[in-house]
């Protein structure tokens, strides 16, 4: 939290905690600039704003002693929270159209960065379902891209064990305060993504899950990620808000077919009809996400100002980590726990480093090894 002076953390705490929609939210901040002026803004001011009632009553009634619960939290070394103007803060997530304020979070921020893919389900799926979603996920971990669901039972749990088994780890976005775990039979998981990833929430310590607050998780998860993968889902079922944020916000969807006699193949049956890509190996994603993470803003923990890389693959000029990447990696096979232990780097930055220059035509993988082609 060094970032801010102690005054600053108070009132930007108060401010997540006045639960104020992040499109108004922002709105304010270009009227006042820093939260404590929301805070000693006038009656008029923030009518002029066009403020609702409550919304202003909540702003005047903010007390200190709310953010008690958040201060204690922060004290834990393995927590922390982003606010929108830290440049830790995720660029992917600040495309869109109402990026969270700030989001708490457990684990290490840097897989925030990585390109991620969204894999979202029923809660209740079919044993082959599950398999699917677990087979997917470790196939694309393993392949660099970071696996991003809800943490919620069925599809989003077994996306998030596939994808720990792989090397770029997994992200979970919960709808509720980080004080506790949601739902409790994934305690151990979440343990483990913290481990190997992220968990994070824009609700402020001690928010318990609400229904009303899952459909606002849901546009984070997609808004993270190059796109959505919906494997088992009825017509009905929550995933398809995932996806219909994934579309508003311009990011790729796709769905997994099923049997025309199973509920729960109908839901990714419509997408399908409505244009979503149609997959039936993880290869089919990876070779939709290829151009997508080469023109895409997210940026490598090793190189935050780097430029996006050239479609072009002929003249592309490695910058310094790359080049050391590949002198590490000599010319024998060799697997992703000893390039990290050569290079001294984080096993989702080699992992997503090695998905670049296999895309790039410099490196090759087989059975879990690279090789350097070039």
């Amino acid at each position: 939290m060094d970032l801010y002076s102690k005054d600053d953390l108070h009132h930007r705490l108060k401010l997540v905690r006045c639960n104020i929609p992040p499109k108004t939210l922002h709105q304010l901040l270009n009227s006042f600039s820093q939260a404590e002026a929301i805070f000693n803004a006038s009656q008029h001011q923030l009518e002029a704003c066009q403020l609702k009632p409550e919304q202003i009553k909540r702003i005047q009634s903010s007390s200190s002693t709310d953010i008690e619960r958040d201060l204690a939290w922060l004290d834990n070394q393995k927590h922390g929270i982003l606010f929108y103007d830290d440049p830790a803060y995720p660029r992917q997530l600040l495309e869109i159209s109402d990026p969270p304020y700030a989001l708490f979070y457990i684990g290490d921020t840097d897989f925030l960065h990585q390109p991620q893919l969204a894999m979202v389900g029923s809660r209740s799926p079919t044993a082959a379902g599950k398999q699917i979603a677990e087979s997917f996920a470790e196939h694309l971990s393993q392949a660099g891209i970071t696996i991003t669901s809800g943490l919620a039972l069925g599809i989003d749990a077994a996306s998030h064990k596939g994808a720990l088994r792989g090397m770029a780890g997994s992200i979970a976005v919960v709808a509720n305060g980080l004080h506790t775990i949601y739902p409790k039979t994934n305690t151990r998981l979440a343990e483990a993504i913290s481990e190997n990833g992220c968990i994070i929430t824009e609700s402020a310590v001690g928010i318990d899950p609400q229904k009303g607050l899952f459909p606002r998780r849901n546009r984070i998860i997609s808004g993270l990620s190059i796109g959505t993968l919906v494997t088992e889902a009825a017509i009905n079922s929550g995933s398809l808000i995932t996806t219909r944020h994934a579309m508003e916000q311009g990011r790729e969807v796709f769905a997994i077919p099923g049997s025309i006699h199973n509920p729960l193949s109908k839901g990714c049956h419509q997408l399908i009809k409505s244009g979503a890509k149609l997959v039936e190996t993880a290869a089919d994603i990876l070779e939709e996400l290829i151009p997508l993470v080469n023109s895409s803003s997210i940026s490598h923990t090793s190189a935050p100002e780097a430029s996006p890389l050239p479609a072009d693959n002929s003249d592309l000029e490695l910058d310094n980590s790359y080049q050391a990447l590949l002198k590490d990696m000599e010319y024998e096979p060799v697997g992703i726990d000893e390039l990290v232990e050569r290079s001294n780097l984080g096993v989702a930055e080699v992992a997503s480093m090695l998905l670049i220059l296999e895309l790039q035509g410099q490196v090759a993988s087989k059975n879990g090894l690279y090789s350097r082609i070039t």
